[in-house]
Parts: structure tokens; C-alpha cells; sequence
């Protein structure tokens, strides 16, 4: 079963294709990619955020506050209707992110999502997590506001699973057409040769993953997709144009 409740420290960093291409080198030595991306994989993730008509949690959300939180919907792939799919709540603070989410298929989502109604309990889902998201759904009275997908090739720890490490490229939006199955089309939210770095880990980052971090100069960020398509949206409206598909 996948795991619905994740306690953890998120960092994240912007790294170029050819700094990608260095640190998967050394990389190798101490993780290896999860199931998913075996051979140098990249899989697709695609996601709906939630937020109120005024978009009231992504602009809370780029304050930078102590706390803040998500709810977003994720697919692995393009889904139909009867895909399973997760259903989310990420909640930020102090740094430390809290992630808890339950399966359901796209149609139960969907619905859920835009009513409020907890579906018939099956087997696959997560009755408490369903409980929280429903208060959560209708205290701020969400409605679907941007698609986002990316491609993801993912590694975990040799000598310590709970270490994470993941590459996002191609990150696309829209602000039109949010369904998951409608599949992928939109615009680019960084450029091509850019690529989000991501490392998760519970206790303490390891010695050797610092090395590698200062080998590379890399900085953490406080990139976030969802807030960067925000601010690209505030500052160049929707658009129509169709730059990846």
C-alpha cells in the first residue's frame, strides 16, 4: 500500500541540465533510483491545485509565512476516470512538511472535490484523511485553479530509505482545460535546461549529500511550482498559447 502520511524536511534546489548530468555521476554511488525510474527513467506526474476564488492559499502561500498549506490532486501518468489517483493536503511548518493524502479514482476526486461529499468508503481509501480534506475542502471553499505536470526520475538512499532525492523537468501549467485527463498541454513555468532538485529526508541530511550539495555551490530555494505559476500568472495573465504539448 502507498504510504498516505509523510512527516519530513522538503529542500529544494535549481539545477542546470549539465549540473544534473554531473551530480547523477556522483549520485550513483550512494542512492539508486526507485522503481520508477530504473535506466535513467523520468515519469510523468500531473497534478489539479486547489485554492479559493481569490486564490487566498497560493498568495498566503508566497509570503513565505511559518504556516502554510496545499491541496492538490496527483495522477502518475494521464488518468481516466476510473484511474486511482491521490488526493492531497500539505501542510508546511516551520520547514518541517506534513503530507497526508488517500486514494481515490479520478471520478470520486472529482467529485469529492467539488462537493464536498465524502464518497462510499472502499477499501483503497483513507476514511480519516477524506475526513480532514472534507473540512479543509469546504472551510475554503476550493475550486480547481491550475494544472501542473512534470516528469520526475526519483532515487532513494542505499543505507537510509527514508533519504529522497528527486529531478523535475519539463514543468508545464495552464489555467484552462483543469483535468487531469484532458493530458498534457500548457506552458512552461521555467526554462527548458532548468530542473528542480527536491531532497527529503526525516532526521538529518547525510554527510555525503552536503559534500555533493557544496562540490556543486548549489543554494536552497524556496521555489515551488504552484507559486511560481502564480507569480508568472500575475505578472503575464492567461495566456492561450500552447508552448509544450
Amino acid at each position: 500500500m502507498a504510504k498516505e502520511i509523510f512527516n519530513r524536511v522538503e529542500e529544494k534546489y535549481v539545477v542546470t541540465r549539465e549540473q544534473y548530468e554531473h551530480i547523477l555521476g556522483e549520485l550513483n554511488k550512494y542512492a539508486m533510483p526507485d522503481e520508477y525510474s530504473k535506466n535513467n527513467k523520468f515519469y510523468q506526474i500531473s497534478n489539479i491545485y486547489y485554492d479559493t476564488e481569490d486564490n487566498n492559499l497560493i498568495r498566503t502561500s508566497v509570503t513565505k509565512p511559518v504556516y502554510k498549506e496545499k491541496i492538490r490532486l496527483r495522477a502518475y501518468g494521464i488518468p481516466s476516470m476510473d484511474s486511482k489517483v491521490f488526493l492531497e493536503m500539505k501542510k508546511k511548518y516551520h520547514g518541517v512538511v506534513n503530507k497526508r493524502r488517500t486514494v481515490l479514482t479520478l471520478r470520486e476526486a472529482y467529485n469529492f472535490a467539488n462537493t464536498g461529499e465524502i464518497p462510499e468508503i472502499k477499501e483503497y481509501m483513507n476514511e480519516q484523511v477524506l475526513k480532514e480534506l472534507r473540512f479543509s475542502i469546504m472551510h475554503y471553499a476550493v475550486q480547481p485553479k491550475v494544472y501542473i505536470y512534470y516528469e520526475r526520475q526519483a532515487y532513494i538512499g542505499m543505507t537510509n530509505k527514508d533519504l529522497r532525492i528527486t529531478f523535475d523537468r519539463n514543468i508545464v501549467s495552464r489555467r484552462e482545460d483543469v483535468a487531469l485527463e484532458c493530458g498534457v498541454f500548457g506552458e512552461r513555468v521555467v526554462p527548458e535546461n532548468i530542473m528542480i532538485m527536491e531532497i527529503k529526508y526525516m532526521d538529518r541530511m547525510p554527510l555525503w549529500l552536503i559534500a555533493l550539495l557544496r562540490h556543486h555551490s548549489l543554494e536552497k530555494t524556496s521555489f515551488s511550482k504552484y507559486g511560481t505559476e502564480y507569480e508568472q500568472y500575475l505578472k503575464y495573465g492567461s495566456k492561450e498559447s500552447r508552448l509544450y504539448a
